[in-house]
């Protein structure tokens, strides 16, 4: 079965391909004999015409490409084209967050198209579920948490937890996350930092010790735990993120992960949420992340295990 794939990402040409999870799903979909065409986010378009419906109204202007996977030279592109993606079979919204108002848009012009244009994930359900948000419908496996603007709030959280993480609702990769430790006296300053450059609330949580034994990434297909990486902070360092100098390491499933599995899978699936990366610290789920999950590439480095083609068997048995 041969499918037009069409692959939302941000600019091909700066990826790093060791560690890049979209560019793992696009050499799986070659192999397999589909045709990718890449594009970006903002050439995506929607152009209203008189007897026009909706889903033949949603465009893109990219490329077809092909993956090569090696590091100096990975793709070739073919002249620039303007696609309807209603004539798509596939589309993979690989486009890293911030979960902006441009981020929010493509999914309104999306869910136009979807399922007759199969769109992992679910961009209604995507849209429905910010990262820091979703986790919050399993209050049973997350570390005491607060979201809020109101300061009276957060200052009365930290004197309950002493020790405490401030991060921003919608952030990405590790950024603006601060670890005050007992007897910090930054949070005014750290308030003033957040809640005067954005209108978001913001979430506050207890800090978990475990942080220091790594942030789990757990890859969940369909809803089902299929593999791990574990990510290390740097020395004196809260954060994980890999773009903030998290090291991976290789790891295992273990109960905890089939525990929490089990509890959210059946959600994920139900919404359309087929290819998902919750974080896991200690005990504790922290993060649901349904937008552009990683992790593929690292997985397959220590175990060889390529869970791309666990994330396309699981879209063509959709198709």
């Amino acid at each position: 079965m041969s499918l037009k794939v069409s692959i939302q990402m941000n600019t091909l040409a700066d990826i790093d391909i060791r560690g890049d999870t979209t560019f793992a799903l696009g050499l799986e979909a070659q192999r397999r004999g589909h045709e990718l065409f890449i594009y970006e986010p903002q050439n995506l378009s929607m152009k209203i015409e008189e007897n026009r419906k909706p889903e033949d109204s949603i465009f893109a202007s990219g490329s077809c490409m092909r993956l090569i996977d090696n590091i100096s030279h990975h793709f070739q592109a073919e002249p620039t084209e303007t696609r309807s993606l209603i004539n798509e079979d596939v589309i993979l919204m690989r486009q890293d967050p911030p979960f902006d108002m441009q981020y929010i848009t493509t999914t309104h012009l999306l869910e136009y198209i979807h399922p007759k244009t199969f769109v992992v994930n679910n961009p209604a359900e995507v849209r429905n579920a910010p990262e820091k948000l979703l986790v919050t419908s399993f209050p049973e496996l997350m570390p005491p948490t607060l979201i809020s603007r109101n300061t009276d709030d957060i200052r009365a959280f930290q004197q309950q937890y002493l020790d405490i993480i401030v991060k921003p609702l919608f952030g990405n990769g590790g950024a603006g996350v601060f670890h005050l430790a007992p007897g910090d006296q930054n949070l005014t300053a750290l308030l003033e930092l957040f809640l005067e450059h954005d209108t978001a609330p913001i979430m506050i949580q207890k800090y978990l010790p475990e942080i220091k034994k790594g942030d789990k990434r757990v890859i969940l297909i369909d809803g089902e735990a299929v593999g791990a990486i574990n990510r290390l902070p740097p020395t004196n360092e809260v954060r994980s993120n890999m773009h903030v100098g998290g090291k991976p390491v290789e790891t295992t499933l273990n109960h905890i992960d089939y525990r929490i599995a089990e509890i959210i899978g059946p959600t994920l699936k139900e919404r359309g949420l087929l290819f998902v990366g919750i974080d896991v610290i200690g005990n504790y789920l922290t993060e649901i992340n349904v937008t552009s999950p990683t992790g593929l590439r690292e997985i397959e480095h220590f175990s060889q295990k390529n869970l791309a083609i666990n994330v396309w068997n699981a879209i063509e048995s959709k198709l």
